[in-house]
């Protein structure tokens, strides 16, 4: 991660793309569920409120608390490292959830011709 705001931006261009799926296959794809599709794109766009705000955090230790600068900076890098693993890995699965629930929503006739596209 280069920094918070290169982050929010990835996360706001995802969930944008997965929007923009959502809504191309509403409207083109014949037979889809609609209703399904629409609460899809709201389930994205709670997805990228809640995880661009779950962004910013802080560590909850001084430097005081520690008894050298070299161990406040590696708690400090280790705290960090496994918030910010944790926030993308629940975005990554959260992701992966509404990219299933989108397949779902097509209808059959269409998933059979996906399959015979990729193949």
């Amino acid at each position: 991660m280069a920094n918070k705001r290169e982050l929010k931006k990835a996360i706001k261009a995802i969930c944008g793309d997965l929007a923009g799926e959502c809504l191309v296959a509403r409207d083109l794809v014949p037979n889809i569920d609609k209703k399904k599709m629409e609460e899809i794109i709201f389930k994205v766009a709670d997805l990228q409120y809640s995880t661009v705000d779950n962004v910013s955090f802080a560590f909850d230790k001084t430097a005081s608390s520690f008894p050298t600068a070299h161990e406040y900076k590696v708690a400090r890098e280790a705290y960090f490292r496994k918030g910010y693993t944790k926030l993308i890995n629940e975005f990554n699965q959260s992701v992966e959830d509404i990219v299933h629930e989108m397949n779902a929503a097509l209808p059959q006739a269409q998933k059979d011709a996906n399959k015979a596209n990729k193949a």
